[in-house]
C-alpha cells in the first residue's frame, strides 16, 4: 500500500524516524510543505516525525501488518526521543499495546 501524507498546513513535512523503519524498508523524508508518498511493502512498525515539530510531540506511526511484523517492535520501542515526542511514543506504544494485531 501507499500511505499519502498530505501538505495541510504550512511548516511541516513527514520523515521516518532512524531506527524506526523495518530491515530491507525503505524510509521517506518529504520536503517542508510538499505532500510526500510512501509505499511500504515491508511489513512492521515505521515511525515517522514532523522534523520541524518533533520537539513538541508531533509523530505518528503506520503499522503494516504481515508476516515478520514484529520483526523490529522491540528495536523500535528502544529508539529515544526528547521533549514532547518521548511522551507521545510512550502514549503510542501503550495504545499499540492495547491493540488485537492478530488479523494479520
Amino acid at each position: 500500500d501507499t500511505v499519502t501524507f498530505l501538505a495541510t498546513d504550512r511548516g511541516h513535512n513527514s520523515q521516518t524516524i532512524a531506527g524506526m523503519v523495518p530491515e530491507g524498508a525503505e524510509g521517506w523524508t518529504g520536503r517542508i510543505n510538499e505532500e510526500v508518498a510512501a509505499t511500504l511493502e515491508v511489513p512492521g512498525y515505521y515511525g515517522y516525525q514532523c522534523t520541524p515539530h518533533l520537539s513538541l510531540g508531533m509523530v505518528g506511526l503506520v503499522i503494516v501488518q504481515g508476516e515478520g511484523m514484529d520483526a523490529n517492535l522491540e528495536a523500535a520501542q528502544e529508539v529515544r526521543h526528547r521533549g514532547r515526542a518521548g511522551n507521545a511514543w510512550d502514549e503510542i506504544w501503550e495504545e499499540v499495546a492495547g491493540m488485537d494485531l492478530s488479523a494479520a
